[in-house]
C-alpha cells in the first residue's frame, strides 16, 4: 500500500469508529493476503539484518502485538516491509474483552486509548491461523507470538494460563512474548512485582527447558513490561530477567498516565494510552534497562514511534529492535520503510 492510497483511505477509516475501522481493515487484508491483490499493500523490505537471541531479523522494524490479536493477517502485514511481526495477545480460551466502546482516537496528540482487554478467539483458533501463514516466514520474516491470561482466571492462577499458552504456541513461534503489562486485565500488572515475577519467570523458564527438549529447538522467551514503573521496579525486573536467563525484554506496553492528554476529548477514558505521548516514558525505561542489563541483552523498544526519527531515537535509547503500532495507524505502511531506513542510516 503506497502512501497515496493510504492517504486516500485514511479520511474514510478515521470517519469510522476506531474498532470498526480496525476490524474492516484486518478483514480486507485477510481476504487479499494470499491472492494476487496482495500487491496493493506490498512494499519492498529494507535490508538491514541483525542477529539477536539466535534469530536473524531482516531489518529492525516490527509490528507490535495487539493489532492482529488472532494472527489472521501475518502474511498480509508481512508484505508491508516488516522485518518481524508479533501477533496476539492470545489467551487459552476465547473471550470478548471489555464492553464497547473501548478504543478512542486522540488525533491532536497523535495517540490512541484502548481498553480492549485481550479480546481474542482463543488458543486453538490462534494456532490454526498461525499455521496458515506461509509467505512471511518463508521470505525470512521473524514471527513472535504474544501470550496472556484469561480475564476470568484469578491472578493467583495466572501461571496456569501462561503455561497452557506457552505449550500451545511454542512449536509455531520464532519467539514468544509473555505479556504481564497490559493495563486492561484486572491485576495483571501485579505480576511485575518482585515475588510474583520471580515465581512466574522460574516456572516459565523451567517449562521452556522441557519444551526445548521436546521439540528439539530453543524458542527465545521475551517479557513485555509497562512504562509506569519507577527506577527501583525497573531494576528489580532487570535483575529477575538475568536471574532466570530470560532471552529478552519488550519495553514498553501502553501507559495509564494522562498528563499529555488530560484536557483533550477522550483524554480521560480508562485504558492504555499509546502513540506520541508515550515516546519519552518508553525511552526512559529502555535506557534504564540497558544500563541495568548491559550490552548484549536483547531489548525490543516499543511506544510512541510516529516517524523514522522516533524509531532511531529508540535505538539510541538502547533498543536493539523497534516495534510500531499507533504510528502505523496514523501514518500507514510508509512508516515501516521510513523507520527501517532511518535506523540503518543512523548506524
Amino acid at each position: 500500500m503506497s502512501l497515496v492510497p493510504y492517504a486516500l483511505a485514511r479520511p474514510f477509516l478515521f470517519g469510522l469508529d476506531p474498532e470498526t475501522a480496525h476490524d474492516l481493515t484486518l478483514g480486507a487484508l485477510a481476504r487479499v493476503q494470499h491472492t494476487p491483490l496482495v500487491c496493493t499493500v506490498a512494499q519492498p523490505r529494507v535490508d538491514d539484518p541483525v542477529t539477536l537471541a539466535g534469530l536473524t531479523f531482516p531489518n529492525r522494524i516490527g509490528l507490535a502485538a495487539g493489532l492482529d490479536k488472532n494472527g489472521r493477517c501475518i502474511d498480509g502485514l508481512g508484505a508491508m516491509g516488516f522485518g518481524f511481526i508479533e501477533v496476539g495477545t492470545v489467551t487459552p480460551l476465547a473471550q470478548p474483552g471489555n464492553p464497547k466502546p473501548r478504543m478512542f482516537r486522540l488525533p491532536d496528540a497523535r495517540a490512541l486509548i484502548n481498553r480492549l482487554g485481550f479480546n481474542n478467539d482463543g488458543l486453538a483458533a490462534f494456532i490454526a491461523n498461525v499455521k496458515r501463514a506461509r509467505t512471511f516466514r518463508k521470505r525470512g520474516g521473524v514471527l513472535g507470538l504474544n501470550i496472556g491470561k484469561n480475564a476470568a482466571t484469578p491472578i493467583a492462577r495466572a501461571l496456569d494460563d501462561y503455561l497452557t499458552c506457552l505449550d500451545g504456541v511454542y512449536p509455531h513461534a520464532d519467539y514468544v512474548t509473555v505479556n504481564i503489562s497490559s493495563p486492561n486485565t484486572k491485576n495483571l500488572r501485579a505480576l511485575q512485582s518482585d515475588a510474583a515475577l520471580d515465581e512466574l519467570l522460574a516456572a516459565i523458564r523451567e517449562r521452556d527447558r522441557v519444551l526445548a527438549r521436546q521439540h528439539a529447538r530453543k524458542v527465545p522467551i521475551f517479557v513485555k513490561i509497562a512504562p509506569d514503573l519507577d527506577d527501583d521496579a525497573v531494576g528489580l525486573i532487570a535483575a529477575a530477567l538475568k536471574k532466570h536467563r530470560i532471552d529478552g525484554v519488550v519495553a514498553t506496553n501502553t501507559t495509564v498516565a494522562r498528563d499529555a492528554v488530560r484536557n483533550l476529548p477522550h483524554g480521560g477514558e480508562a485504558g492504555g494510552l499509546s502513540g506520541a505521548p508515550l515516546l519519552a516514558a518508553s525511552n526512559q525505561v529502555i535506557a534504564q534497562l540497558r544500563a541495568a542489563l548491559g550490552q548484549g541483552f536483547p531489548i525490543i523498544g516499543v511506544g510512541g514511534v510516529m516517524s523514522g526519527a522516533d524509531a532511531a531515537a529508540k535505538i539510541a535509547a538502547g533498543a536493539d529492535l523497534v516495534q510500531i503500532y499507533t504510528g502505523f495507524i496514523y501514518g500507514g505502511p510508509g512508516i515501516v520503510t521510513e523507520s527501517a531506513r532511518a535506523i540503518a542510516a543512523a548506524r
